[in-house]
C-alpha cells in the first residue's frame, strides 16, 4: 500500500483498507488476515477508534516481534511491513498488509475478509469461492458428480452452435460432433461432462442438481400467491421461460408513433428484466441448495439469486466501471458466445440506463443472504417520501393519489383532519417539492403526481 500523508489518512477514518488500534492485540492479527484476503490495507497502532492520535512508546525489537506474531499466526504466512511513523507530533506504528496472491489466508484456523470498516468471518462456501478465484478456477468447470456423456443432449449443443455462429462470436462447423465441440470449450473433463456442460446442455439437469431452477411467483400483497411456477431445464431454457412468466404478469400498453406498427411499452423495460434474469442464472452460486427467485408484486419486481456477488466485487463497485468477475466461467463463456451477454461487466449499467430511459427509478442492488435486484414502478415509496422530510399526513396524501389518481383539498381534509388552510399549506408544500402538480381551476382544482 502506498502511504499518503498520514495525518490526512487518519482524518478520513476507518474504511475497508484502514484500521485504527490503540494497542497491538489479537484483533490486529485478524485484521491483517482480513486485509490479505481482500484488497490489502494499513493498520495504524496508536490511534483510537474515533481517530484520536494517542501515540505509542516502543522500540525496534517490539516492531520485529509484532511482525513475527502476524507471520506465525497466518497460513499461508503473511509478511507485513511494519514502520514507526509520526502523526500530529506523536509516534504511531503503520502495519501495511498487501493483498495475498493465494487465498484464503487463515488466522489460527479461521478465515476473515474485510467488509467496510469491520472484519467478517468467512463461511465455508465463501472460502471455497475465494480459493477457486485465486487459483483461476471455476466450480462449474469441474466434472459433474454422477453425470455421464449420455446426459448431454446433442440437439441442445447444435442449437448453441447455430446461435453462436449467428451472433458472430464463434465459428463452429455445424457438422462437428457435439462432444468435440464441448471438449474444445473445456466443458468435458476426463471423459465426463462438467457442471457447466450439464447445466447448459443436459437432458435433465435437475436430476443431478435439483437446485438449478428458477422459482417464479406473482403476489397480491406480500403473502397472497396468485400464480406460481418452478422452471427447470437448462439455464438457457430457464431465461426464456422466466421471461415468458414475467410478460404474462406485467402490463403492456400500446403507443401510436406514426409508424404502421404500434410501439409496446411495458411497465418495466424488458431488456432490463432480461439482463437481471440472465445475471441471476449465470452468476449464482450453484452449490447453495436454493432456486433463483423472481417475485412480482403490485408495486415492484424482485430477482434474487443465491450466493451474493462474486468474490472481489462489492455493491459500490457496481456503480462505477468494473471488470467482470466470473463465478461460473463455463456458463458465462457460452452465454457470451450466444449473445446473451454483450460485454463483460456491462449488465448493471445496461439495467440502470434502461430504467432511466423508461422514466422509472434505477434498480436497487442489495447483498443480503444472496443478491437482490429490485425494480420499482415509481419512486414514491413511504421510505423515500420520509427521506424528503414529509410528515405522515403528506405521505398518506401521496399514497392516496397513487391509488385514486388525484386528490382535492376537501378529500385531503377528510383524510388528515386538517382545516382548509392547513390542508392548502400541506398540499402546496408537496407541489413545491415537485411531488404533486396542480390541475384544473376554481372548484375543479385537484392535485396529481408530477
Amino acid at each position: 500500500m502506498v502511504m499518503v500523508d498520514l495525518n490526512e489518512l487518519i482524518s478520513k477514518g476507518e474504511s475497508d483498507t484502514v484500521e485504527f488500534k490503540e494497542y497491538f492485540n489479537r484483533e490486529v492479527i485478524v485484521t491483517a488476515g482480513a486485509f490479505a484476503n481482500t484488497r490489502g490495507g494499513a493498520i495504524i497502532i496508536g490511534v483510537s477508534d474515533s481517530g484520536e492520535i494517542k501515540g505509542v512508546d516502543i522500540g525496534k525489537e517490539t516492531l520485529r516481534e509484532w511482525a513475527n506474531q502476524i507471520s506465525q499466526s497466518t497460513e499461508p504466512r503473511v509478511i507485513p511491513e511494519v514502520e514507526l511513523e509520526e502523526a500530529d507530533g506523536k509516534k504511531v506504528v503503520v502495519i501495511t498488509i498487501k493483498e495475498f496472491p493465494i487465498k484464503p489466508v487463515s488466522v489460527r484456523g479461521r478465515c476473515y475478509r474485510r467488509v467496510g470498516n469491520s472484519n467478517r468471518a468467512m463461511q465455508p462456501q465463501e472460502i471455497a469461492q475465494v480459493h477457486f478465484a485465486s487459483a483461476g478456477m471455476s466450480w462449474d468447470k469441474l466434472p459433474a458428480r454422477d453425470a455421464t456423456l449420455e446426459d448431454i443432449d446433442p440437439e441442445k449443443v447444435k442449437r448453441y452452435i447455430k446461435r453462436a455462429n449467428s451472433a458472430g462470436r464463434r465459428n463452429i462447423s455445424e457438422d462437428e460432433d457435439h462432444l468435440q465441440v464441448l471438449e474444445k470449450l473445456d466443458l468435458i473433463k476426463d471423459n465426463q461432462p462438467t457442471w457447466a456442460a450439464l447445466l447448459l446442455f443436459g437432458r435433465e439437469p435437475q436430476r443431478i442438481l435439483s437446485q438449478a431452477t428458477v422459482h417464479c411467483g406473482r403476489f397480491r400483497g406480500e403473502t397472497t400467491i396468485i400464480d406460481d411456477r418452478m422452471i427447470g431445464g437448462t439455464v438457457i431454457e430457464q431465461v426464456d421461460e422466466a421471461m415468458d412468466f414475467i410478460r404474462k404478469h406485467i402490463s403492456v400498453s400500446f403507443v401510436m408513433t406514426g409508424e404502421p406498427q404500434r410501439e409496446e411499452v411495458w411497465e418495466y423495460p424488458l431488456e432490463a428484466l432480461r439482463e437481471a434474469v440472465i445475471n441471476a442464472v449465470c452468476h449464482r452460486d450453484y452449490t447453495i441448495p436454493a432456486s433463483v427467485e423472481i417475485r412480482i408484486y403490485d408495486d415492484r419486481l424482485v430477482v434474487w439469486s443465491p450466493g451474493g456477488l462474486p468474490y472481489g466485487i462489492t455493491i459500490e463497485d457496481l456503480y462505477k466501471p468494473h471488470s467482470s468477475v466470473l463465478r461460473n466461467k463455463g456458463i458465462a463463456g457460452v452465454f457470451y458466445d450466444m449473445g446473451l451477454i454483450e460485454q463483460w461487466g456491462s449488465g448493471i449499467d445496461k439495467m440502470r440506463k434502461a430504467c432511466l430511459s423508461a422514466s422509472l427509478p434505477e434498480p436497487e442492488f442489495e447483498e443480503r443472504r444472496g443478491f437482490w435486484v429490485i425494480f420499482r414502478k415509481d419512486i414514491y415509496t413511504e421510505e423515500y417520501l420520509r427521506s424528503l422530510g414529509l410528515n405522515e399526513r403528506q405521505i398518506k396524501a401521496v399514497m392516496y393519489v397513487k391509488e385514486k389518481g388525484r386528490i382535492t383539498n376537501r378529500e385531503y381534509r377528510e383524510l388528515s383532519g386538517l382545516s382548509d388552510e392547513g390542508a392548502r399549506l400541506d398540499l402546496n408544500e408537496l407541489v413545491a417539492k415537485g411531488i404533486l402538480q396542480v390541475r384544473g381551476k376554481g372548484r375543479g382544482v385537484h392535485y396529481v403526481l408530477k
